[in-house]
Protein backbone atom coordinates (compact mmCIF):
# COMPACT_ATOMS: atom_id res chain seq x y z
CA UNK A 1 0.00 0.00 0.00
CA UNK A 2 2.82 2.40 0.94
CA UNK A 3 6.41 2.39 -0.22
CA UNK A 4 9.15 1.92 2.36
CA UNK A 5 10.24 5.53 1.91
CA UNK A 6 6.70 6.78 2.45
CA UNK A 7 6.38 4.75 5.65
CA UNK A 8 9.71 6.13 6.90
CA UNK A 9 8.25 9.63 6.55
CA UNK A 10 4.74 8.86 7.77
CA UNK A 11 5.68 7.14 11.03
CA UNK A 12 7.64 10.03 12.65
CA UNK A 13 5.31 12.61 11.08
CA UNK A 14 2.24 10.96 12.60
CA UNK A 15 3.93 10.78 16.02
CA UNK A 16 4.90 14.47 15.81
CA UNK A 17 1.40 15.57 14.78
CA UNK A 18 -0.21 13.51 17.55
CA UNK A 19 2.13 14.97 20.17
CA UNK A 20 1.64 18.50 18.84
CA UNK A 21 -2.14 18.09 19.13
CA UNK A 22 -1.74 16.98 22.75
CA UNK A 23 0.49 19.97 23.41
CA UNK A 24 -1.84 22.54 21.85
CA UNK A 25 -4.83 21.15 23.75
CA UNK A 26 -5.39 23.47 26.74
CA UNK A 27 -2.08 25.25 26.16
CA UNK A 28 -2.97 28.35 28.21
CA UNK A 29 -4.08 26.29 31.25
CA UNK A 30 -6.92 28.79 31.77
CA UNK A 31 -4.46 31.68 31.45
CA UNK A 32 -2.34 30.57 34.41
CA UNK A 33 1.41 30.79 34.96
CA UNK A 34 3.12 29.25 37.96
CA UNK A 35 6.28 30.36 39.76
CA UNK A 36 8.85 28.37 37.74
CA UNK A 37 7.40 29.63 34.49
CA UNK A 38 7.23 33.11 36.00
CA UNK A 39 11.02 33.00 36.37
CA UNK A 40 11.33 32.28 32.65
CA UNK A 41 8.83 35.02 31.80
CA UNK A 42 10.41 37.78 33.86
CA UNK A 43 13.99 36.96 32.83
CA UNK A 44 13.05 36.71 29.15
CA UNK A 45 11.68 40.25 29.30
CA UNK A 46 15.04 41.68 30.39
CA UNK A 47 17.71 42.94 28.04
CA UNK A 48 20.56 40.65 27.03
CA UNK A 49 22.97 42.60 29.25
CA UNK A 50 20.61 42.26 32.24
CA UNK A 51 20.28 38.51 31.62
CA UNK A 52 24.06 38.10 31.52
CA UNK A 53 24.34 40.07 34.78
CA UNK A 54 21.69 37.81 36.36
CA UNK A 55 23.48 34.63 35.31
CA UNK A 56 26.56 35.74 37.19
CA UNK A 57 24.53 35.56 40.40
CA UNK A 58 21.83 32.96 39.87
CA UNK A 59 20.31 30.47 37.39
CA UNK A 60 23.38 30.12 35.18
CA UNK A 61 22.28 26.54 34.46
CA UNK A 62 19.32 27.96 32.51
CA UNK A 63 21.24 30.73 30.78
CA UNK A 64 21.00 29.41 27.23
CA UNK A 65 17.29 28.76 27.64
CA UNK A 66 16.67 32.26 28.99
CA UNK A 67 18.48 33.79 26.03
CA UNK A 68 16.41 31.68 23.64
CA UNK A 69 13.16 32.77 25.31
CA UNK A 70 14.36 36.38 25.31
CA UNK A 71 14.68 36.19 21.55
CA UNK A 72 11.20 34.70 21.17
CA UNK A 73 9.64 37.31 23.47
CA UNK A 74 11.35 40.03 21.46
CA UNK A 75 9.95 38.63 18.22
CA UNK A 76 6.43 37.66 19.28
CA UNK A 77 5.85 39.40 22.60
CA UNK A 78 5.27 37.77 26.01
CA UNK A 79 2.35 35.42 26.41
CA UNK A 80 1.47 31.91 27.53
CA UNK A 81 1.54 30.58 23.96
CA UNK A 82 5.03 31.94 23.26
CA UNK A 83 6.16 30.72 26.68
CA UNK A 84 5.05 27.12 26.10
CA UNK A 85 5.16 26.51 22.36
CA UNK A 86 8.91 25.74 22.36
CA UNK A 87 8.21 22.83 24.72
CA UNK A 88 5.37 21.60 22.49
CA UNK A 89 7.57 21.70 19.40
CA UNK A 90 10.48 20.08 21.24
CA UNK A 91 8.33 17.22 22.55
CA UNK A 92 6.97 16.67 19.04
CA UNK A 93 10.56 16.41 17.80
CA UNK A 94 11.34 13.92 20.58
CA UNK A 95 8.28 11.84 19.63
CA UNK A 96 9.35 11.86 15.97
CA UNK A 97 12.82 10.65 17.01
CA UNK A 98 11.33 7.81 19.08
CA UNK A 99 9.13 6.83 16.16
CA UNK A 100 12.07 6.88 13.75
CA UNK A 101 14.17 4.82 16.16
CA UNK A 102 11.42 2.28 16.75
CA UNK A 103 10.74 1.96 13.03
CA UNK A 104 14.40 1.50 12.24
CA UNK A 105 15.09 -1.00 15.03
CA UNK A 106 11.86 -2.98 15.35
CA UNK A 107 9.51 -2.13 12.50
CA UNK A 108 6.87 0.50 11.63
CA UNK A 109 4.32 -0.56 14.22
CA UNK A 110 6.95 -0.33 16.96
CA UNK A 111 7.93 3.10 15.74
CA UNK A 112 4.40 4.43 15.55
CA UNK A 113 3.49 2.88 18.90
CA UNK A 114 6.54 4.34 20.64
CA UNK A 115 6.11 7.79 19.13
CA UNK A 116 2.46 7.94 20.16
CA UNK A 117 3.16 6.49 23.62
CA UNK A 118 5.64 9.24 24.49
CA UNK A 119 3.02 11.98 24.36
CA UNK A 120 0.65 9.97 26.57
CA UNK A 121 3.11 9.44 29.43
CA UNK A 122 1.86 11.57 32.38
CA UNK A 123 5.26 13.12 33.16
CA UNK A 124 5.71 14.06 29.52
CA UNK A 125 2.25 15.63 29.40
CA UNK A 126 3.21 17.77 32.40
CA UNK A 127 6.35 19.21 30.81
CA UNK A 128 4.86 19.22 27.32
CA UNK A 129 3.22 22.52 28.27
CA UNK A 130 5.86 23.92 30.59
CA UNK A 131 7.80 27.13 30.02
CA UNK A 132 11.05 25.51 31.12
CA UNK A 133 13.92 23.79 29.24
CA UNK A 134 13.25 20.12 30.03
CA UNK A 135 11.32 19.30 26.85
CA UNK A 136 14.08 20.90 24.77
CA UNK A 137 16.59 18.59 26.46
CA UNK A 138 14.35 15.62 25.61
CA UNK A 139 14.33 16.67 21.95
CA UNK A 140 18.13 16.86 21.95
CA UNK A 141 18.30 13.43 23.57
CA UNK A 142 16.11 12.03 20.82
CA UNK A 143 18.21 13.58 18.06
CA UNK A 144 21.52 12.46 19.60
CA UNK A 145 20.24 8.90 20.11
CA UNK A 146 19.03 8.75 16.52
CA UNK A 147 22.46 9.91 15.37
CA UNK A 148 24.11 7.28 17.56
CA UNK A 149 22.03 4.51 16.00
CA UNK A 150 22.93 5.78 12.54
CA UNK A 151 26.59 5.54 13.51
CA UNK A 152 26.15 2.08 15.02
CA UNK A 153 24.58 0.93 11.77
CA UNK A 154 27.73 1.98 9.96
CA UNK A 155 26.00 4.64 7.89
CA UNK A 156 27.52 7.62 9.65
CA UNK A 157 30.10 10.06 8.35
CA UNK A 158 32.20 12.74 9.98
CA UNK A 159 29.28 15.17 9.87
CA UNK A 160 27.21 12.73 11.95
CA UNK A 161 29.90 12.64 14.63
CA UNK A 162 30.05 16.44 14.69
CA UNK A 163 26.26 16.65 14.89
CA UNK A 164 26.20 14.04 17.67
CA UNK A 165 28.79 15.86 19.76
CA UNK A 166 27.16 19.24 19.14
CA UNK A 167 23.69 17.98 20.09
CA UNK A 168 24.91 16.43 23.34
CA UNK A 169 26.77 19.65 24.16
CA UNK A 170 23.68 21.74 23.41
CA UNK A 171 21.61 19.58 25.74
CA UNK A 172 24.28 19.95 28.41
CA UNK A 173 24.17 23.72 28.10
CA UNK A 174 20.40 23.59 28.57
CA UNK A 175 20.78 21.31 31.62
CA UNK A 176 24.15 19.77 32.38
CA UNK A 177 22.57 16.77 34.10
CA UNK A 178 21.56 15.66 30.60
CA UNK A 179 25.20 14.56 30.15
CA UNK A 180 24.07 11.36 31.85
CA UNK A 181 22.90 10.34 28.39
CA UNK A 182 26.56 9.66 27.58
CA UNK A 183 26.97 6.62 29.89
CA UNK A 184 23.60 5.40 28.56
CA UNK A 185 24.92 5.66 25.01
CA UNK A 186 28.16 3.97 26.06
CA UNK A 187 26.17 1.03 27.39
CA UNK A 188 24.25 0.87 24.12
CA UNK A 189 27.56 0.84 22.28
CA UNK A 190 28.81 -2.06 24.42
CA UNK A 191 25.57 -4.02 24.14
CA UNK A 192 25.54 -3.60 20.38
CA UNK A 193 29.04 -5.03 20.14
CA UNK A 194 28.20 -7.91 22.46
CA UNK A 195 25.06 -8.76 20.51
CA UNK A 196 27.19 -9.15 17.42
CA UNK A 197 24.75 -7.29 15.22
CA UNK A 198 25.91 -5.30 12.29
CA UNK A 199 29.24 -3.99 11.15
CA UNK A 200 30.66 -3.05 14.54
CA UNK A 201 30.79 -6.45 16.16
CA UNK A 202 33.68 -6.89 18.54
CA UNK A 203 34.37 -10.30 17.12
CA UNK A 204 35.34 -9.50 13.55
CA UNK A 205 34.17 -8.27 10.17
CA UNK A 206 30.72 -6.95 9.42
CA UNK A 207 28.32 -7.70 6.62
CA UNK A 208 30.58 -6.55 3.86
CA UNK A 209 33.48 -8.64 5.03
CA UNK A 210 35.47 -5.49 5.77
CA UNK A 211 36.50 -4.54 9.28
CA UNK A 212 33.78 -2.33 10.69
CA UNK A 213 31.12 -3.42 8.18
CA UNK A 214 29.34 -1.07 5.84
CA UNK A 215 30.75 2.07 7.33
CA UNK A 216 34.31 0.84 7.04
CA UNK A 217 35.04 2.55 10.32
CA UNK A 218 37.57 0.07 11.60
CA UNK A 219 35.30 -2.11 13.76
CA UNK A 220 34.04 -1.47 17.24
CA UNK A 221 37.45 -0.28 18.44
CA UNK A 222 37.42 2.52 15.90
CA UNK A 223 33.79 3.29 16.66
CA UNK A 224 34.56 3.40 20.37
CA UNK A 225 37.43 5.83 19.85
CA UNK A 226 35.28 8.11 17.71
CA UNK A 227 32.48 8.01 20.28
CA UNK A 228 34.93 8.80 23.09
CA UNK A 229 36.29 11.77 21.13
CA UNK A 230 32.79 13.10 20.40
CA UNK A 231 31.66 12.59 24.00
CA UNK A 232 34.83 14.20 25.34
CA UNK A 233 34.35 17.24 23.13
CA UNK A 234 30.75 17.63 24.36
CA UNK A 235 31.80 17.34 28.00
CA UNK A 236 34.61 19.86 27.46
CA UNK A 237 32.06 22.37 26.11
CA UNK A 238 29.78 21.94 29.12
CA UNK A 239 32.44 21.61 31.85
CA UNK A 240 32.86 25.38 32.45
CA UNK A 241 29.10 25.64 33.05
CA UNK A 242 29.20 22.69 35.44
CA UNK A 243 32.05 24.18 37.45
CA UNK A 244 30.59 27.68 37.57
CA UNK A 245 27.12 26.44 38.51
CA UNK A 246 28.58 24.79 41.61
CA UNK A 247 28.97 28.28 43.08
CA UNK A 248 25.18 28.65 42.79
CA UNK A 249 24.33 25.30 44.38
CA UNK A 250 22.28 27.05 47.07
CA UNK A 251 19.51 27.26 44.46
CA UNK A 252 18.85 23.53 44.79
CA UNK A 253 19.24 23.40 48.58
CA UNK A 254 15.45 23.02 48.90
CA UNK A 255 15.49 19.57 47.22
CA UNK A 256 14.95 16.91 49.91
CA UNK A 257 17.45 14.10 50.49
CA UNK A 258 16.92 10.88 48.57
CA UNK A 259 14.61 8.38 50.30
CA UNK A 260 13.46 4.95 49.27
CA UNK A 261 9.88 6.05 48.54
CA UNK A 262 11.20 8.57 46.00
CA UNK A 263 12.42 5.58 43.99
CA UNK A 264 9.04 3.85 43.74
CA UNK A 265 8.01 5.73 40.61
CA UNK A 266 11.31 5.12 38.80
CA UNK A 267 11.15 1.46 39.86
CA UNK A 268 7.73 1.10 38.22
CA UNK A 269 9.08 2.72 35.05
CA UNK A 270 12.05 0.38 35.05
CA UNK A 271 9.77 -2.64 35.49
CA UNK A 272 7.64 -1.57 32.53
CA UNK A 273 10.77 -0.90 30.50
CA UNK A 274 12.19 -4.29 31.44
CA UNK A 275 9.02 -6.02 30.27
CA UNK A 276 9.26 -4.14 26.98
CA UNK A 277 12.90 -5.18 26.61
CA UNK A 278 11.97 -8.85 27.11
CA UNK A 279 9.28 -8.60 24.46
CA UNK A 280 11.74 -6.88 22.15
CA UNK A 281 13.64 -10.16 21.92
CA UNK A 282 10.82 -11.38 19.68
CA UNK A 283 11.20 -8.45 17.30
CA UNK A 284 12.70 -9.05 13.83
CA UNK A 285 15.72 -6.78 14.38
CA UNK A 286 17.20 -5.14 11.36
CA UNK A 287 20.76 -6.29 10.57
CA UNK A 288 23.47 -3.71 10.98
CA UNK A 289 22.16 -1.96 14.09
CA UNK A 290 21.37 -2.44 17.77
CA UNK A 291 18.09 -3.77 19.11
CA UNK A 292 15.41 -1.51 20.54
CA UNK A 293 16.19 -2.96 23.96
CA UNK A 294 19.90 -2.15 23.61
CA UNK A 295 18.95 1.49 22.94
CA UNK A 296 15.86 1.98 25.08
CA UNK A 297 16.79 0.18 28.29
CA UNK A 298 20.08 2.05 28.92
CA UNK A 299 18.39 5.34 28.05
CA UNK A 300 15.71 4.61 30.64
CA UNK A 301 17.81 3.06 33.40
CA UNK A 302 21.20 4.81 33.40
CA UNK A 303 20.02 8.44 33.91
CA UNK A 304 17.81 7.40 36.84
CA UNK A 305 20.62 5.45 38.47
CA UNK A 306 23.08 8.25 37.80
CA UNK A 307 20.80 10.88 39.31
CA UNK A 308 20.18 8.67 42.34
CA UNK A 309 23.94 8.28 42.77
CA UNK A 310 24.52 12.03 42.54
CA UNK A 311 21.73 12.59 45.04
CA UNK A 312 23.65 10.60 47.64
CA UNK A 313 26.31 13.34 47.43
CA UNK A 314 23.94 16.31 47.03
CA UNK A 315 20.14 15.99 46.87
CA UNK A 316 19.14 16.44 43.22
CA UNK A 317 16.53 13.75 42.65
CA UNK A 318 13.79 15.44 40.62
CA UNK A 319 12.07 13.63 37.77
CA UNK A 320 12.29 16.64 35.46
CA UNK A 321 16.07 16.45 35.44
CA UNK A 322 15.87 13.06 33.69
CA UNK A 323 12.71 13.63 31.68
CA UNK A 324 14.67 12.68 28.57
CA UNK A 325 15.04 9.12 29.90
CA UNK A 326 11.35 8.53 29.16
CA UNK A 327 12.24 8.37 25.49
CA UNK A 328 13.75 4.99 26.33
CA UNK A 329 10.53 3.89 28.01
CA UNK A 330 8.46 4.97 25.01
CA UNK A 331 10.81 3.11 22.65
CA UNK A 332 10.42 -0.09 24.70
CA UNK A 333 6.64 0.31 24.84
CA UNK A 334 6.66 0.71 21.08
CA UNK A 335 8.72 -2.46 20.67
CA UNK A 336 6.21 -4.36 22.80
CA UNK A 337 3.33 -2.99 20.71
CA UNK A 338 5.15 -4.06 17.56
CA UNK A 339 5.43 -7.62 18.88
CA UNK A 340 1.74 -7.62 19.78
CA UNK A 341 0.68 -6.38 16.33
CA UNK A 342 2.78 -8.98 14.53
CA UNK A 343 1.50 -11.77 16.79
CA UNK A 344 -2.14 -10.82 16.18
CA UNK A 345 -1.58 -10.28 12.45
CA UNK A 346 -0.27 -13.81 11.99
CA UNK A 347 -3.56 -15.22 13.25
CA UNK A 348 -5.99 -12.47 12.28
CA UNK A 349 -4.41 -10.40 9.48
CA UNK A 350 -7.09 -7.72 9.41
CA UNK A 351 -7.21 -7.36 13.19
CA UNK A 352 -3.54 -6.37 13.29
CA UNK A 353 -4.31 -3.04 11.64
CA UNK A 354 -6.76 -2.13 14.41
CA UNK A 355 -4.70 -3.23 17.38
CA UNK A 356 -2.60 -0.05 17.72
CA UNK A 357 -5.60 2.31 17.44
CA UNK A 358 -7.39 0.20 20.05
CA UNK A 359 -4.41 0.31 22.42
CA UNK A 360 -4.07 4.06 21.97
CA UNK A 361 -7.80 4.61 22.54
CA UNK A 362 -7.81 2.53 25.74
CA UNK A 363 -4.68 4.27 27.03
CA UNK A 364 -6.03 7.73 26.17
CA UNK A 365 -9.31 7.05 27.99
CA UNK A 366 -7.52 5.56 31.01
CA UNK A 367 -5.16 8.53 31.20
CA UNK A 368 -7.80 11.17 30.47
CA UNK A 369 -8.20 12.18 34.16
CA UNK A 370 -4.42 12.67 34.36
CA UNK A 371 -4.39 14.65 31.12
CA UNK A 372 -7.18 16.94 32.30
CA UNK A 373 -5.53 17.44 35.68
CA UNK A 374 -2.22 18.44 34.13
CA UNK A 375 -3.96 21.06 31.99
CA UNK A 376 -5.60 22.59 35.03
CA UNK A 377 -4.11 25.52 37.00
CA UNK A 378 -4.40 23.31 40.09
CA UNK A 379 -1.70 21.03 38.67
CA UNK A 380 0.94 23.60 39.68
CA UNK A 381 1.77 25.09 43.06
CA UNK A 382 0.38 28.56 42.40
CA UNK A 383 -0.79 31.01 39.76
CA UNK A 384 1.04 34.28 39.26
CA UNK A 385 -1.46 35.74 36.78
CA UNK A 386 -4.46 35.06 39.03
CA UNK A 387 -2.80 36.96 41.88
CA UNK A 388 -2.04 39.85 39.54
CA UNK A 389 -5.72 40.01 38.56
CA UNK A 390 -6.67 40.23 42.24
CA UNK A 391 -4.23 43.10 42.75
CA UNK A 392 -5.60 44.92 39.71
CA UNK A 393 -9.12 44.62 41.12
CA UNK A 394 -8.31 45.73 44.68
CA UNK A 395 -5.76 48.51 44.23
CA UNK A 396 -6.41 52.23 44.58
CA UNK A 397 -4.15 55.21 43.83
CA UNK A 398 -1.69 55.75 46.67
CA UNK A 399 -1.78 52.15 47.92
CA UNK A 400 1.41 50.27 48.77
CA UNK A 401 2.31 46.65 48.05
CA UNK A 402 4.38 44.12 50.00
CA UNK A 403 5.59 40.66 49.01
CA UNK A 404 6.06 37.84 51.49
CA UNK A 405 8.42 36.19 50.86
CA UNK A 406 10.20 38.54 48.48
CA UNK A 407 10.21 35.84 45.77
CA UNK A 408 6.49 36.52 45.32
CA UNK A 409 7.54 39.74 43.60
CA UNK A 410 7.44 37.60 40.45
CA UNK A 411 3.74 38.49 40.35
CA UNK A 412 4.66 42.09 39.66
CA UNK A 413 7.49 41.23 37.27
CA UNK A 414 5.22 39.11 35.08
CA UNK A 415 2.28 41.56 35.13
CA UNK A 416 3.73 45.04 35.77
CA UNK A 417 0.61 46.78 34.46
CA UNK A 418 -1.45 45.25 37.29
CA UNK A 419 0.79 47.04 39.79
CA UNK A 420 0.91 50.44 38.13
CA UNK A 421 0.29 53.18 40.69
CA UNK A 422 1.37 50.95 43.61
CA UNK A 423 4.52 51.67 45.61
CA UNK A 424 6.70 48.63 46.32
CA UNK A 425 7.71 50.00 49.73
CA UNK A 426 10.19 47.22 50.66
CA UNK A 427 12.22 47.35 47.46
CA UNK A 428 15.62 49.04 47.56
CA UNK A 429 17.08 47.81 44.23
CA UNK A 430 15.04 46.35 41.39
CA UNK A 431 15.70 42.80 40.18
CA UNK A 432 17.01 44.16 36.88
CA UNK A 433 19.51 46.53 38.51
CA UNK A 434 20.63 44.06 41.17
CA UNK A 435 21.00 41.13 38.78
CA UNK A 436 18.66 38.95 40.86
CA UNK A 437 15.29 37.28 40.43
CA UNK A 438 13.52 39.03 43.29
CA UNK A 439 15.42 42.30 43.87
CA UNK A 440 17.10 43.60 47.01
CA UNK A 441 14.91 44.80 49.85
CA UNK A 442 15.66 47.61 52.29
CA UNK A 443 16.63 47.19 55.93
CA UNK A 444 13.79 46.16 58.28
CA UNK A 445 13.64 49.53 60.06
CA UNK A 446 13.27 51.39 56.79
CA UNK A 447 10.51 49.03 55.60
CA UNK A 448 8.68 49.45 58.91
CA UNK A 449 8.79 53.23 58.64
CA UNK A 450 7.48 53.11 55.08
CA UNK A 451 4.63 50.78 56.04
CA UNK A 452 3.46 53.11 58.78
CA UNK A 453 3.18 56.03 56.34
CA UNK A 454 0.52 54.26 54.25
CA UNK A 455 -3.15 53.83 54.94
CA UNK A 456 -3.68 50.75 52.73
CA UNK A 457 -1.25 47.94 51.91
CA UNK A 458 -1.74 45.00 49.57
CA UNK A 459 0.13 41.87 50.63
CA UNK A 460 0.95 39.21 48.01
CA UNK A 461 1.87 35.91 49.62
CA UNK A 462 1.22 32.16 49.58
CA UNK A 463 -1.94 30.41 50.70
CA UNK A 464 -1.73 28.88 54.19
CA UNK A 465 -1.46 25.31 52.87
CA UNK A 466 1.84 26.04 51.09
CA UNK A 467 3.21 29.00 53.06
CA UNK A 468 6.24 28.71 55.33
CA UNK A 469 7.13 30.56 58.53
CA UNK A 470 9.03 33.84 58.04
CA UNK A 471 12.63 32.99 57.26
CA UNK A 472 14.15 36.47 57.52
CA UNK A 473 14.02 39.38 59.93
CA UNK A 474 12.40 41.48 57.19
CA UNK A 475 9.51 39.07 56.76
CA UNK A 476 8.98 38.73 60.51
CA UNK A 477 8.88 42.50 60.78
CA UNK A 478 6.37 42.79 57.90
CA UNK A 479 4.05 40.33 59.58
CA UNK A 480 4.40 42.00 62.98
CA UNK A 481 3.60 45.51 61.68
CA UNK A 482 0.60 44.28 59.71
CA UNK A 483 -0.73 42.40 62.72
CA UNK A 484 -0.27 45.25 65.21
CA UNK A 485 -1.08 48.33 63.14
CA UNK A 486 -3.40 47.18 60.34
CA UNK A 487 -6.63 45.27 59.96
CA UNK A 488 -7.72 42.96 57.15
CA UNK A 489 -10.27 44.44 54.76
CA UNK A 490 -10.25 41.73 52.07
CA UNK A 491 -8.53 38.39 52.02
CA UNK A 492 -8.66 36.43 48.77
CA UNK A 493 -7.06 33.14 47.78
CA UNK A 494 -6.85 32.07 44.16
CA UNK A 495 -4.97 29.08 42.79
CA UNK A 496 -2.31 28.86 45.46
CA UNK A 497 -1.64 32.58 45.96
CA UNK A 498 -3.13 34.95 48.50
CA UNK A 499 -3.76 38.67 48.11
CA UNK A 500 -4.77 40.46 51.31
CA UNK A 501 -5.79 44.09 51.57
CA UNK A 502 -4.82 45.72 54.89
CA UNK A 503 -6.04 49.10 56.16
CA UNK A 504 -4.38 51.16 58.91
CA UNK A 505 -6.18 51.08 62.23
CA UNK A 506 -7.47 54.44 63.44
Amino acid sequence: MFTARTVRLLVPSAAALWTSALGLWGLSRQNSVWRDEAATWQVARRSTAEIVQLLGNVDVVHGLYYLLMHGLFELFGPGTAVLRLPSVVATAVAAACVAALGHRLAGPWAGLGGGVALGLLPAVQFYLQEGRPYALVAAGAGVSTLLLVTLLEGRGRAVHWIAYSGTVALCGLLNWLSLMILPAHLLTLLLSGRNGRGGHDLGGPGESGEPGGRGGSGGSAGLGKRWAAAAGAAVACVLPLVLFSRSQSAQVSWIPPLTWHMLIGPAVLLAVGGAGALLDRRSPHRPGGPSAAAVGLPLLVVPHLGLAGLSLIQPLFLDRYVLFSLLGLALLIGAAIGVAVRTVSRRLPRAGWWLLPAIVAVAAVALLPQALAKRSPASRVDDVLAAADDVRRLKRPGDAVLFFPSARRDTRLVSPDAFSGLEDIALARTPERSGTLKGVEAEPARIRAAMLTHRRILLVTDTPDVSRPPATERDRMKRSVLRNHFRIVTDGQTRGRRVTLYERRV
